[in-house]
């Protein structure tokens, strides 16, 4: 019985090594070149038979994976090293332009991978361990930027050796290499619309141990120059040997000779230890402090702008008071004449507003009292003029004008007729 447990229980911890030697995998080492581009492909296939139920090669199952990378020890990559991934259904790819001051020191990739499915992940490592190359850096460098093309679709290997091809079929180098492949969207580039089948450009920039060729040389004509600043598309007599797959913006290409290019030595500081210099022991304040009086500065605070409030009050009270113009002084300087004139002026002001004052003013009959508040009876209006005013028609005749107006007439001294007027015929 005994024997029985103990060989399931070897059965269980050999089947769990098993299942924890077959989802790690070992550290795979790559072996790229200072100054050539490096491209490697995280395959999803690749990763498949670590999330289980663990499928055999060749299952149809496509189960979402998505790739996280960081170098072993940090949470991002290299400055060098890029990675693209466009959908969890495609592959992910991690390339870049080894620098050479990586050469002799292997660079460590931890290479995680998630099942977006099940949620299970795996891991490995990739070890990069850069490697001098013979000519580096290739002293003729040109950089194209395609068009029709995005970043992931020319890091295929097929892609771009057809590239390389028919630059080496214009150029004719002995070397050629791929430098460095850089998206348009990191240049600054837009985003394109999903129309139409657009491409977000890729810059391609590749090496040679040869001068640039006629060809390539066009471009830098006065004649092309002149098209590509009112943005047409510049005459290359080459153009046709990319035509056919890649869509190239001449205008756009650059020629570099490094051995024309003057070197800019930037003076880096020497870092250092990262200990702050010795100032000797810390001494902080003793807990028996003085006490301050603060009574002078209070009075020193409130005394200045005090006195000279006081000092500004005394000078305009002074100003507005005993330097004021008198009416008598005033007086003295007007002319009599026009004092006259005022002096009169408001004397009948004051005659106008006694008689307004003695002027009997009916009041309204909508402000009066209607009903008596004692008998409750109603009260006759209070009017001046104490007849019925309903009878009296709106066009007096001519007889009644008689009675009630009166012209007078203004008789000549010396007058040769009299002039009358009949008012009893006008009747």
């Amino acid at each position: 019985m005994i024997c029985t447990m103990s060989a399931a229980a070897v059965a269980v911890w050999l089947g769990t090594v098993v299942t924890i030697l077959s989802r790690s995998h070992a550290d795979r080492n790559v072996y790229p070149s200072a100054g050539v581009l490096f491209v490697h492909v995280l395959e999803r296939e690749y990763f498949k038979g670590e999330f289980p139920p663990y499928p055999k090669a060749g299952d149809p199952s496509n189960d979402p994976i998505t790739f996280n990378t960081n170098l072993k020890g940090y949470p991002d990559r290299p400055g060098w090293l890029r990675y693209i991934q466009r959908t969890p259904h495609s592959d992910g790819v991690l390339y870049g332009s080894p620098t050479a001051e990586h050469i002799g020191k292997p660079t460590v990739i931890e290479i995680t991978a998630y099942n977006r499915r099940t949620f299970e992940t795996a891991r490995h490592n990739l070890v990069i361990n850069i490697k001098a190359a013979e000519e580096f850096p290739l002293p003729y460098q040109a950089e194209f930027y395609i068009k029709n093309m995005n970043v992931e679709e020319m890091l295929a290997s097929e892609v771009l050796g057809d590239f390389l091809g028919a630059v080496k079929n214009v150029w004719q180098p002995e070397r050629l290499n791929a430098i460095n492949i850089t998206s348009a969207l990191d240049r600054g580039g837009r985003v394109p619309l999903p129309i139409n089948n657009l491409k977000e450009g890729v810059y391609v920039m590749v090496g040679a141990d040869v001068p640039f060729s006629s060809c390539l040389r066009e471009v830098e004509s006065p004649h092309n120059q002149l098209r590509c600043s009112q943005e047409m598309e510049p005459v290359i007599s080459c153009d046709k040997k990319f035509r056919a797959q890649f869509h190239i913006d001449w205008c756009k290409i650059s020629l570099v000779d490094i051995n024309k290019v003057v070197p800019v030595y930037v003076t880096r500081p020497e870092p250092g230890t990262g200990i702050l210099p010795e100032f000797g022991e810390y001494k902080p304040p003793s807990e028996s402090l003085k006490s301050r009086d603060y009574f002078s500065d209070f009075l020193v605070t409130l005394a200045v702008p005090s006195a000279v409030a006081l000092v500004l009050f005394f000078i305009l009270g002074y100003t507005m008071c005993c330097r004021r113009e008198g009416v008598e002084k005033r007086n003295m300087q007007t002319p009599d004449i026009q004092l006259v004139h005022h002096s009169s002026i408001q004397k009948s002001t004051k005659e106008l507003r006694s008689m307004s004052k003695n002027r009997e003013i009916s009041w309204p009959l909508s402000t009066l009292p209607v009903f008596n508040p004692v008998s409750g009876e109603v009260v006759p209006p209070i009017h001046p003029d104490n007849y019925e005013t309903t009878s009296m028609p709106l066009m007096q005749t001519q007889a009644n004008l008689q009675n009630q107006i009166t012209i007078p007439q203004q008789r000549p001294s010396v007058c040769s007729f009299c002039i009358t007027a009949p008012l009893s015929s006008a009747a």
